[in-house]
């Protein structure tokens, strides 16, 4: 038996397609990006933001210990920096955008 064509099922079917790609892009578009350099004169820039462009501006960021106290406790600033005197020993740099959305970047993998 043949079934008649539905345009209205048609383009529900469609909507529901454009809908579920966008709720997916829009679930994976908000990814953190967060890296930091030795800028050899003793400082360190840290330079933070998300996948979709938007700025990390005012995010947490703290330099933590080799037994996680925290060093300096900051905020990126307008431009999503953030440069701070590079400590004696180990340490990382955690940016704290919420759950999900935090980076830490340990001493090694700074240069």
């Amino acid at each position: 038996m043949l079934r008649a064509f539905r345009p209205r099922q048609a383009v529900l079917a469609a909507v529901a397609g454009v809908a579920f790609g966008f709720a997916t892009t829009a679930a994976q578009a908000h990814t953190p990006l967060f890296s930091c350099y030795d800028n050899g004169d003793g400082t360190v820039l840290c330079e933070a933001g998300f996948s979709d462009g938007s700025s990390a501006s005012g995010v947490p960021v703290r330099v933590l210990d080799a037994n996680g106290g925290v060093i300096v406790d900051d905020k990126m600033d307008g431009n999503s920096e953030f440069t701070f005197t590079k400590p004696d020993g180990d340490f990382s740099v955690l940016m704290d955008a919420g759950e999900g959305h935090r980076i830490t970047v340990p001493a090694a993998d700074i240069y």
